[in-house]
C-alpha cells in the first residue's frame, strides 16, 4: 500500500534564509515580469530585476516591526509572506507568494493566517495591504479570508486595491 504524505507547515523564517531569498527572487519576477507584459508586452530587463531585488532585501520582516512565514509542503518551500508594522496598531501583509505548483492547495490561507498571527504577535489589531487590479485571484482570496476594501494608504503605482481587516 502506497501512502502519501501531505504535511503543511507555515513559521517564522529569517528573510535572508536560503529559501525566503529563493522564494523573494520568484515572487519579484513574478510580479515584475506580469507588469511588463501587461503594460509594454515584455519581460524585466534582467540588469533591472537584480537591481531591484538587490534594492529590497526583505530586511524590514524582521523582529521586532516585522516577520517573514515560509510555507512547506513535506518539507519543501512552497510560499511565503511578509507582515510589516506600520504604526501601533496597523500591519501591512507584503510579499504573499506562491509558487505555481503549490497553487489550489488552500496553502495561500494557510500563508496569510500565518502572517496573521504574526502581526498580531506583533502587536497590530489590524492588518492591510495593497494589490494590483490584474491579481484577480489574489483580491478574491483576501475577500474570501474577511478583507473589505478600505481608501487607499499608499500611493505608489502598482497599488490599486487596497484592503483591511481586524485581527
Amino acid at each position: 500500500m502506497t501512502t502519501t504524505h501531505d504535511t503543511w507547515t507555515v513559521g517564522p523564517e529569517p528573510f535572508d534564509s536560503p529559501d525566503a531569498v529563493a522564494l523573494w527572487r520568484e515572487c519579484y519576477t513574478h510580479l515584475s515580469d506580469s507588469w511588463y507584459l501587461l503594460k509594454e508586452n515584455r519581460r524585466t530587463d534582467p540588469e533591472e530585476l537584480e537591481r531591484e531585488i538587490a534594492a529590497d532585501p526583505g530586511s524590514e520582516f524582521v523582529a521586532p516591526r516585522g516577520a517573514l512565514v515560509v510555507a512547506r509542503r513535506d518539507g519543501a518551500a512552497a510560499g511565503m509572506a511578509g507582515v510589516r508594522l506600520l504604526d501601533d496598531e496597523r500591519a501591512e501583509l507584503k510579499r504573499v507568494f506562491l509558487r505555481p505548483e503549490f497553487r489550489g492547495t488552500g496553502a495561500a490561507a494557510r500563508i496569510v493566517g500565518a502572517a496573521e498571527d504574526q502581526a498580531r504577535l506583533l502587536g497590530a489589531t489590524r492588518m492591510v495591504l495593497d494589490v494590483r487590479t490584474d491579481f484577480v485571484a489574489a483580491r478574491a482570496l483576501y475577500q474570501r479570508l474577511g478583507y473589505s476594501e478600505i481608501e487607499p494608504y499608499t500611493f505608489g503605482q502598482y497599488a490599486e486595491h487596497w484592503f483591511g481587516k481586524a485581527l
